[in-house]
């Protein structure tokens, strides 16, 4: 009896080893250090409007501005390169052989969108800034009023990143979202590939010891 279990153990483990433990391989280390590098700066800048609109001290205020406006041009910038990245030495692992066409597609989707937002909101923040007709600071730098006031189109381009914003917090969230199923009840490889210092021997091995288990019961 107990060589019939060992057997079964065996099976199990060689069974998984076959399919889960040959993982992809995760994207280069420029690619890695862009994704969390973005991570962290859009983190700061919801961080930094939110504040801005609780808070009631004028400086306080527009030392958060002052931030939120020079995150976005660090975020542009960033983007910029990272797609630069990405157009000619980045790598990529395949998708998942479990994951389907259409999830594919809305997972790129996904992906373009988040693209897409990070370049769009700091042009139609900057741009509101621009027609209100003021001086403002990036950084350290005073920048002069750069035009006269455009009250009809500021606004426009205010509400283009009011809803922007909406959109990207969407996104984002989703994003994060979709890692955190993939791996706590999915449990493949899809975060890995972008953290890998998360490694798989704790999934392992509650893998095998639920395989075990089940061996044992039969």
């Amino acid at each position: 009896m107990q060589n019939v279990r060992s057997n079964q153990q065996l099976v199990v483990m060689s069974d998984f080893r076959d399919a889960d433990i040959v993982r992809r391989p995760p994207f280069d280390t420029v690619t890695i250090a862009f994704h969390w590098a973005t991570a962290l700066i859009v983190f700061a800048m919801f961080m930094t409007a939110w504040l801005h609109s609780q808070a009631h001290d004028p400086g306080l205020k527009s030392m958060l501005l002052q931030t939120h406006r020079s995150l976005g041009i660090t975020v542009w910038s960033a983007t910029v390169a990272r797609l630069a990245w990405r157009l000619t030495n980045a790598q990529f692992p395949p998708f998942p052989v479990r994951m389907r066409k259409h999830h594919r597609r809305v997972v790129q989707a996904s992906e373009y969108g988040l693209y897409a937002l990070l370049l769009i909101q700091p042009i139609t923040g900057l741009s509101d800034t621009i027609l209100g007709g003021r001086a403002f600071n990036i950084f350290f730098w005073r920048i002069p009023p750069l035009m006269l006031p455009e009250p009809a189109l500021r606004y426009a381009f205010e509400m283009a990143h009011l809803y922007g914003a909406y959109a990207f917090g969407l996104l984002v969230g989703g994003h994060a979202a979709a890692a955190l199923i993939h791996h706590f009840l999915l449990r493949d490889d899809v975060l890995q590939c972008m953290a890998p210092v998360i490694t798989v021997k704790r999934r392992e091995q509650e893998y095998l010891s639920t395989g075990v288990l089940r061996s044992q019961q039969r």
